[in-house]
């Protein structure tokens, strides 16, 4: 204990002067218990001492040193230090959760996210703006109508449909379809999407389902939109883990809001997918969702429509041709279509160009699908012609065979992950595969192997991929076809639909060893009479083949026209006019080192439509 003295007195304690207070002391006094200490101060009290309390140092040789404020500071540091890490990191979620739930913060995180549209916020996007779904645009302009005026359908005793589930393969405009709606239906829609029911915490899809529904009788009548709802719609138990399932839960809620206690009359959903074979079956019986609207890829005629939709929007030549490039796109989806005009317009301002013509859309229509071509990338002169005699290879065959599409362009242009590439342009849209197209087309993909061996001397690994596509064939048509007659029409499938499907990832072969030894021997013998087949092809018409890989190495690419030139004997010099001949790319020296094309990186004789559908 310390006490103050304002003189010094030798005959008491130590004591010390204050250097930074003259005239002041500083006494010592030793306490061991409480007694001593009661008993020194009443002491010091009454020799008139001060009492007070200070944080110094003292030492014999330099007097008291007054103690630096900072050890204040870092115990209290020590103290409050962590209680003010935790309090902001808890802050800090805080506001991450008032982030994710909305405006209303983290009590109204179970909300509903659903996108409101009405009278004055429409979409911009109508009716007329779907094309190539004509029958789909007559079902949904129905439950509009059933929503302006439901007397006229309940007066004899029909029911508005609860719900219409629109079904397709991706592109070919489900949510397009709902954007119509939304913009001419003079009712509320509340747009949400699968993925935004369940979020990182328990009971947040349910609650969203219940809100949603809530506002959405508040509104009644109305429209309710549930895009991509195979994400909490799929089927139930088909789960590979355990513990609770958080989209179950929501699923269920959805189940109870459309067909169950309190459901409101006034209340249509509408719900697209791409997985209906996921859903559960709950989802989409009778009484929830009471139709299904199957949007398939369009024909020809629907193709021509979206590509008339489209090319309204930019300007374009009038050597522009709809009816060949719906003709040259089957198996295009909507999405696809509409890429290729925009890609078209971009290379048309590229080129500075007030127009699109007719070919920026053939070369968008490629690049679309087979990626931009790579002029760039030098080649050796033997891997030009390798690629040359295999591509006109696939064409001749092609030619040749009166059951298969003919070819509609060669080139040896590398473009995307192919050396070169055989595109085939159907006469007519056609719906059935028969077996005989299906031999031809087997045939045609072994051309580019069968040239390479035939007319180079040698096999490359350019014809992977047509091996591939030719095997998968030949396999569907022995195991799903039923066209092999040793097999019979019996379904042998080892495998159906996709990996997604949990009920599938388990399934084994449903047929005996010697059953599948069979189904091999089938697939060899289609295989092996297809490359015979192309053998004879190709063997007998020597010089046409000659004739058109030479035009190749010349031109690099030839279009339908010149192709049907050159097989009718039109010398290649007499091709084109000699403006328009392209010399042969001179080989370069770099490229020596090159290794040649892997199937992975690098394919000759792309063949689209090989494959089945």
């Amino acid at each position: 204990m310390i006490a103050k003295h304002g003189s010094f007195d030798p005959t008491r304690d130590r004591k010390f002067e204050l250097p930074e207070h003259p005239g002041e002391f500083w006494t010592k006094v030793d306490v061991e218990s409480d007694a001593d200490l009661a008993l020194a101060l009443s002491a010091l009290e009454r020799a008139g001492a001060k009492l007070e309390t200070k944080s110094f140092n003292i030492t014999p040789t330099e007097g008291s040193r007054w103690g630096d404020s900072s050890s204040h500071a870092l115990d209290l540091l020590i103290l409050w230090g962590p209680w003010l890490i935790i309090l902001a990191v808890f802050l800090f979620f805080l506001r991450q959760v008032r982030s994710q739930g909305g405006a209303g913060g983290v009590m109204n995180f179970g909300r509903s996210r659903a996108q409101v549209y009405s009278k004055e916020n429409r979409t911009n996007v109508t009716f007329d703006d779907v094309a190539g779904a004509e029958e789909a645009k007559s079902e949904v302009r129905e439950l509009v109508e059933f929503l302006k005026n439901p007397g006229r359908f309940t007066r004899i005793g029909g029911r508005i449909p609860r719900g219409v589930c629109l079904v397709g393969p991706p592109g070919c405009g489900k949510t397009l379809l709902a954007k119509a709606i939304a913009g001419e239906a003079e009712v509320p829609f509340f747009s949400i999407s699968g993925s935004d029911f369940v979020e990182m915490f328990v009971g947040v899809g349910a609650s969203r389902v219940r809100d949603l529904f809530k506002q959405a009788r508040e509104s009644s009548p109305c429209i309710i939109f549930l895009d991509e709802i195979d994400a909490v719609g799929r089927r139930r138990g088909s789960g590979m883990g355990g513990g609770h399932d958080e989209r179950e839960q929501t699923l269920n809620a959805i189940l109870v809001e459309m067909d169950g206690f309190g459901t409101d009359e006034g209340i249509i959903v509408i719900a697209a997918t791409n997985r209906p074979d996921v859903l559960d079956p709950a989802l989409l019986r009778p009484g929830r969702f009471d139709r299904q609207v199957v949007i398939d890829l369009p024909d020809v005629e629907g193709r021509k429509a979206i590509l008339g939709v489209h090319l309204k929007k930019v300007k374009h030549g009038a050597d522009v041709d709809v009816d060949a490039l719906a003709r040259g796109t089957p198996g295009y989806s909507g999405a696809d279509l509409a890429a290729i005009v925009n890609e078209a317009a971009i290379m048309a301002v590229l080129d500075r160009r007030e127009q699109v013509s007719m070919g920026d859309l053939d070369e968008a229509r490629e690049k679309v699908i087979y990626g931009r071509q790579k002029r760039s990338r030098k080649m050796e002169e033997e891997d030009r012609r390798i690629v040359a005699y295999h591509e006109a290879g696939h064409a001749v065959v092609a030619a040749a065979i009166p059951e298969v599409d003919p070819p509609s362009k060669v080139t040896i242009v590398p473009r995307g992950r192919s050396l070169g590439m055989t595109t085939f342009l159907p006469e007519r849209e056609q719906y059935h595969m028969q077996r005989r197209r299906l031999l031809g087309m087997l045939a045609v993909g072994f051309g580019g192997r069968v040239a390479e061996q035939e007319f180079c001397g040698d096999i490359s690994a350019g014809a992977s991929d047509d091996i591939r596509k030719a095997t998968d064939l030949a396999r569907a048509m022995v195991t799903e076809l039923g066209m092999s007659e040793a097999i019979g029409p019996i379904h042998y499938a080892e495998r159906q639909g996709s990996d997604f499907l949990g009920a599938e990832l388990m399934r084994g072969k449903s047929h005996s060893e010697d059953t599948a030894r069979e189904i091999d021997q089938e697939v060899q013998r289609l295989l092996s009479e297809a490359y015979e087949r192309a053998v004879t092809i190709l063997r007998t018409r020597r010089g046409e083949m000659e004739q058109l890989a030479q035009a190749l190495l010349v031109y690099e690419t030839l279009s339908a026209d010149e192709i049907r030139k050159v097989l009718a004997g039109t010398h290649v010099d007499e091709l084109r006019p000699k403006s328009q001949t392209k010399p042969p790319a001179a080989p370069t020296r770099t490229s020596t080192a090159t290794p040649p094309p892997l199937p992975s990186d690098g394919r000759a004789g792309e063949l689209p439509g090989l494959a089945p559908a």
